[in-house]
């Protein structure tokens, strides 16, 4: 082999080379930009997860007052029952309870009608007229 042949040879070589490295870098960058991606989801998704885990966590507290509520409710029912036979209507201040602002005030009274309205199996028109007299009352409390 001549010198010409032996440089050509290894000129090629070098090209070859050059070609594999560049198409390996394109490969390198190709994956590196697919992780950044993957881990930009990964992110987006975990954040997603904390935000209803958050949201989970509310709305079971939540769950959990509104069920001492009305269990305290259902006590209070049951030991008027027991008292005063004769007279099934509770006291409309019990049914207000814990409520602090104009907002709560409506979603409870929202509640109540809800679940003693007369044509519901609970409900009974006297209970509502106290419900409704006491809302009405504590409306005129918080606008003033």
């Amino acid at each position: 082999m001549t010198l010409d042949e032996e440089r050509r040879a290894l000129d090629e070589q070098r090209r070859a080379l050059d070609r594999e490295r560049r198409e390996f870098t394109h490969r390198v960058e190709i994956e590196d930009r697919r992780l950044e991606q993957q881990q930009k989801l990964f992110d987006m998704k975990f954040k997603i997860l904390e935000d209803e885990l958050v949201k989970l966590a509310s709305e079971k507290e939540h769950v959990e007052r509104q069920k001492e509520f009305y269990s305290r409710l259902n006590d209070f029912e049951a030991q008027s029952a027991m008292c005063a036979p004769r007279d099934n209507i509770v006291r409309g201040e019990m049914f207000f309870t814990g409520v602090g602002n104009k907002q709560s005030l409506r979603k409870r009274y929202k509640d109540l009608i809800k679940i003693y309205h007369p044509d519901n199996l609970d409900g009974d028109k006297a209970t509502i007229q106290e419900i409704n007299s006491e809302y009405n009352k504590l409306c005129a409390q918080m606008s003033s």
